[in-house]
Parts: C-alpha cells; sequence; structure tokens
C-alpha cells in the first residue's frame, strides 16, 4: 500500500487567534477609527474657518441677511434670500426630473429588460456622464440646450402666460436650462446607486411575487421597488446634495439674478453660483458676507443630509423591517 507523500503535513483549520492577529485587528481598528477622526476634525476646522471669516458679517447683518433680498456692494448691503431660493428650487426640479429618470434607468438595466452584457454597457456609458466636467455641460446648454427648449418654453409662456410657471419669456439662461442639466449631471449618482440598491434584493423576492400571481410590472413597483427604497433614497439625497452644491454649470446658466420667482424661464441665483461670481473682486466687507453665505449653503446642505437619513431609516423600519 502506498504512502501518503502528504501525511506529514498538518493544516491547521481553525483554532485560537495568535498573538500576531490580536495585534493586526487592533492595527485595523486603530487605521480605521483614526481616518474616521480625521474627517470629523477636518469638517470641524472647515466649519470654524467659515465662521471665523464670517463672524465679522454675522454680527453686523445678524439674521436678516438669511432673509434679505437685496444685494448691493455699494451701498454694502448684503441678503441671500433669493440665492437661497434659487438653490432649493433648481436642486428639487433637478431631483424630481434626475430622480424620475434615475430610478427608471434603474429598473430598466436591472429587471430583465436587456441581456446582462448590453445593460453592462448601457450601465457603464451612464456612469461616463459623471466624468463630463462641469464648465463642458454649460457649455452644452448655452450653446444647445438653450436655443433647442426656446420654442416650447416661449410657446408655453403664449399661451399658459397666465399661470406661474410659465410666467416669463425664456430669453437666454433660466431657471429651466439650469434645472435641466442639473438633472443630467446628477443622473450617474441616482442611476448607479439605484442598480446597486436593485441588486441587493434577492432574485427569489421576484419570483415569489409572481408565485402569487402579480404581473411583471405589479412585481417591479409594488415588490421590488419598495423593497430597494432605503438604498433608492440614498440615491436621491446623494444626487440633491450633488445637486445643492454645484457650481460652474449654474453660475453659467441660471442667469444671476437677484430675484424670487416661481416661472421656470426666470433668471435666479443660487448661493453656490454666487460665492464662485463674486470672490474674484470682493471687497474686505463682501468676502465677509460671502463667507457667511458659505456658512449658510453648508448648514442647508448638513439639514438636508440629516432629513435624508431619517428618512432612509424610516423607510428602511417600514419595508424591511429593520
Amino acid at each position: 500500500m502506498a504512502s501518503n507523500p502528504f501525511a506529514h503535513v498538518v493544516t491547521k483549520v481553525c483554532g485560537p487567534p495568535s498573538a500576531a492577529d490580536y495585534g493586526a485587528d487592533k492595527l485595523l481598528r486603530g487605521i480605521v477609527w483614526g481616518a474616521a477622526a480625521v474627517i470629523l476634525l477636518l469638517v470641524a476646522y472647515i466649519i470654524f474657518e467659515l465662521g471665523r471669516q464670517a463672524l465679522p458679517a454675522i454680527i453686523e447683518f445678524g439674521p436678516e441677511f438669511l432673509y434679505s433680498t437685496t444685494w448691493d456692494v455699494q451701498d454694502q448691503q448684503f441678503g441671500i434670500l433669493p440665492e437661497i431660493w434659487g438653490t432649493l428650487y433648481s436642486s428639487l426640479l433637478a431631483l424630481l426630473i434626475g430622480g424620475v429618470l434615475g430610478v427608471a434607468i434603474a429598473i430598466f438595466l436591472t429587471q430583465d429588460f436587456l441581456d446582462h452584457r448590453v445593460s453592462n454597457v448601457f450601465r457603464t456609458i451612464v456612469e461616463m456622464l459623471a466624468a463630463i466636467p462641469s464648465v463642458v455641460y454649460g457649455l452644452w446648454g448655452i450653446y444647445v440646450l438653450i436655443p433647442l427648449i426656446r420654442p416650447a418654453a416661449n410657446w408655453l409662456h403664449d399661451t399658459l402666460g397666465w399661470f406661474p410657471l410659465f410666467g416669463t419669456s425664456l430669453s437666454g439662461p433660466g431657471m429651466a436650462p439650469a434645472a435641466l442639466v442639473l438633472a443630467v449631471m446628477i443622473l450617474p449618482t441616482v442611476a448607479a446607486i439605484s442598480v446597486d440598491a436593485f441588486k441587493r434584493v434577492p432574485y427569489k423576492v421576484k419570483e415569489a411575487a409572481y408565485g402569487m400571481g402579480t404581473t411583471r410590472w405589479e412585481a417591479i413597483l409594488k415588490v421590488m421597488l419598495p423593497t430597494a427604497s432605503s438604498g433608492i433614497l440614498a440615491a436621491l439625497v446623494l444626487g440633491f446634495g450633488r445637486a445643492l452644491g454645484e457650481t460652474m454649470a449654474l453660475a453659467m446658466l441660471i442667469g444671476n439674478s437677484n430675484q424670487i420667482s416661481l416661472s421656470l424661464f426666470a433668471p435666479a441665483n443660487t448661493l453656490a453660483s454666487l460665492l464662485a461670481s463674486s470672490f474674484p473682486e470682493a471687497g474686505p466687507l463682501e468676502v465677509q458676507a460671502l463667507m457667511y453665505a458659505a456658512l449658510a449653503l453648508l448648514g442647508i446642505t448638513l439639514i438636508v443630509n440629516v432629513l435624508g437619513l431619517w428618512i432612509m431609516k424610516a423607510a428602511t423600519r417600514k419595508f424591511e423591517g429593520r
């Protein structure tokens, strides 16, 4: 009987952790905790620096700065209510358009409408939109999008001008082209994360829905969509955060007009574009006011993310039982 040449080899299948394992675990934990602490310290440092430089403006203008509508450098009067309005209005419009399209694309790519290889190609194409520089989107909006939508916008104004959303004509840059370009810019974020959310749902969930007699669209809309809702909400929150902070494309497309209007075709302004367009020629007091505006933008972004996390947890408890 032939002897086994590997009989002397002892394979360690399991056993208690060694001192080296404990050391490696402690080292990894220390690195992770250190990285988290660095991030928190960096955020705190940014807030501190913004607050320090904005403090003179906070003392001089007070809370009236947040609800005043005048930005007059000559008279040293500063208020950012129109910019807050423009930031939220443009971001919500972009989220409405880009969110619906992004979730629809995710459904199209994951729910067996396409062959697996073809869907990967389409997903790559959508994700490549995120690599296009912001200024290129701005130029595309000026030279392609605005001329393209101007006839329809002016027709809506002539026909339905009594309705606040179409109360002005589109003569050039305005809220509608800015929101449309912003929707395209957040589309890759929403679509990519939504695709991952749908892929996390076990296929047996859909099979169980089919076993209960649902149609294809009933299974998608009443089973798959609610089950993946926490991931989809995360995508929407991240997309909204991207829209709030977008600068260059909006500075080129929104019109930089210090006014509050419901019209989709009226020019407006946002906090980010105000900062980008005003800083190069700002005097000392205006710089302090701009820092105050930056602090307000940071606060809005923080509030939006906290609300988004709360909504995600509520959706997770409702649809996933966690």
